[in-house]
């Protein structure tokens, strides 16, 4: 859809942000943690511990902070007990809105979850309200000076991947779950650096935002993703890019 502001191109310009902030490693860290509680601390027989370890070293996380969220999350260290739950619910102008969370106290994270909801013009909804609209996948994108679309689509598709997309400053690829290490390690082995890579959900459609809800709709999703319980947020809202550049 041209002329539109996809939401990979603002979470991308976003997560550069917390990079910077170190707000990424915290919830990296957390990742890793209880997909190690979950399915232990080998990376090799537990492919979510393996994705997160992956997602973190994109993101330049030393070793031993990786080493010693696993051992948090096999309980050869001390660490501090995470519940999972996703959150669903609609964001003003209609969109919807997934985050998923990992927490050490339910009741307060839904509580200051739905107020954001509220705060922003939106509210939060019952489970399986909006999860239908996503579906998982791989989502690795690629800064365009990087490399050029051809050849992009030529390694993805070899490499068993689904579809590349341009979106403004970057190509997203997308994957299926089980084939996002084999897509991911075929662009590494080729020197192609990558400006994000993780398992997400998609959205099957999206949804364009009216002009008066931009505003409220960006800082909504923006507070979302800066909580500390919130791992990650995906959303199925599309954003004219006049709308957007006026916002910001």
């Amino acid at each position: 859809m041209s002329g539109h502001s996809k939401w990979s191109t603002i979470k991308h310009k976003k997560a550069a942000k917390d990079a910077k902030k170190g707000r990424l490693f915290t919830k990296l860290i957390k990742e890793i943690t209880v997909a190690a509680r979950v399915g232990g601390g080998d990376i090799n027989a537990n492919p979510r511990l393996r994705t997160a370890v992956i997602t973190a070293r994109t993101n330049s996380m030393p070793g031993d902070n990786i080493e010693r969220a696993i051992k948090k999350g096999t309980g050869e260290l001390e660490g501090v007990s995470y519940e999972e739950i996703q959150y669903e619910g609609y964001g003003p102008g209609g969109a919807a809105i997934l985050a998923q969370v990992l927490t050490d106290n339910k009741n307060r994270t839904v509580s200051e979850i739905r107020r954001l909801f509220v705060k922003h013009g939106g509210n939060l909804g019952e489970t399986g309200c909006v999860a239908w609209m996503f579906d998982k996948r791989g989502v690795i994108t690629v800064e365009k000076s990087q490399i050029d679309e051809d050849r992009l689509m030529g390694l993805v598709l070899e490499a068993g991947g689904e579809d590349v997309k341009d979106e403004g400053d970057l190509f997203e690829v997308v994957t299926q779950p089980e084939d996002f290490e084999r897509v991911k390690e075929t662009l590494d082995r080729e020197k192609v650096a990558l400006a994000s890579a993780q398992i997400t959900m998609v959205p099957k459609n999206t949804v364009t935002v009216d002009e008066k809800h931009v505003e409220q709709i960006l800082k909504l999703t923006e507070e979302l993703e800066d909580h500390d319980d919130v791992q990650n947020v995906s959303a199925n809202f599309d954003i004219p890019s006049e709308y957007l550049e006026k916002a910001s």
